[in-house]
């Protein structure tokens, strides 16, 4: 009772109770926008949904019909080949870390690297790879494409491994190198194997990040009407056609890219549910 009245007490509960409220209105705020743009895309998108979309090219200007099929295909080829460059180099960059990370500065100036690429704008990305490779190569491509979504997508990739491997507890190592294993084996068939569905969500995680990323492709991949499995030519993507269309003067054009954006972001929403159900792992006993 004497604690209940307490007057400091009280203060300190009644400023506990206000910012609780206060994240709890936060929290509220962020759902309902959030549920606000899933309703409006649904409504929306699903309305644009048939088998046109995914047998069809896109339309010229002004026409009547078409699909998608192109771009779905050209997003599928580009993330699919920068996941294949950024998983390899990604992985082996954050076994590096987490086993050398305490030795020398090299490994010190990976990482701060890392964490750069990590909050760099994808924008300066896409320019960067248009510098180094397209204005090289004089052509926009499908491969250019991939390199900058693979710079995206590589430092998510290594902070993931880095940060799974780090919580292999040491009696686990310890007991590997007692047996007369050498550090390379210890690391790629102990410490990497106990961590292996922590690693698989760092790259679902990834291919996440840049399945939507419009402004890399802009200056690399740029966009194709026409079908194309050519991946040294400009190629369609999702990414390129919604933003194209949306700002577009042609419902037809609207109405795609509505279809596509509902494509991207409940492709993105099953990875990220994927990667949190199927593959998520605790840390190792």
């Amino acid at each position: 009772m004497n604690q209940v009245m307490n007057p400091v007490y009280r203060k300190r509960l009644l400023t506990h109770r206000i910012g609780i409220a206060l994240s709890v209105a936060a929290m509220s705020v962020g759902l309902l926008v959030l549920a606000w743009i899933l309703i409006t895309l649904a409504v929306k998108g699903f309305g644009a949904l048939s088998v046109n979309l995914f047998t069809q090219t896109t339309p010229a200007p002004g026409s009547e019909g078409g699909g998608l099929v192109n771009a779905i295909v050209g997003s599928l080829m580009i993330v699919g080949l920068a996941t294949v460059i950024s998983t390899p180099i990604g992985i082996l960059a954050g076994i590096y870390l987490a086993e050398y990370g305490e030795e020398n500065k090299i490994a010190a100036v990976t990482r701060f690297v890392t964490d750069i690429m990590l909050s760099a704008p994808s924008i300066v990305i896409g320019m960067f790879v248009w510098a180094m490779y397209v204005a090289t190569a004089k052509h926009y491509s499908g491969y250019a494409g991939s390199v900058a979504l693979a710079l995206i997508a590589v430092p998510v990739v290594v902070r993931t491994t880095d940060n799974m491997l780090r919580l292999v507890p040491n009696s686990l190592l310890e007991a590997a190198f007692a047996l007369g294993a050498p550090r390379w084996k210890v690391a790629m068939m102990v410490r990497l194997r106990a961590v292996k569905a922590g690693v698989i969500t760092g790259v679902l995680l990834a291919v996440a990040r840049i399945s939507g990323e419009t402004a890399p492709l802009l200056f690399t991949a740029l966009n194709n009407q026409f079908f194309s499995a050519d991946m040294n030519a400009p190629m369609a993507n999702l990414p390129v056609v919604i933003y194209g269309f949306a700002m577009s003067p042609y419902d037809n054009w609207r109405e795609l890219a509505w279809g596509g954006a509902l494509l991207v972001t409940f492709s993105v929403l099953a990875l990220n549910i994927l990667s949190r159900t199927v593959f998520s792992q605790k840390a190792p006993n």
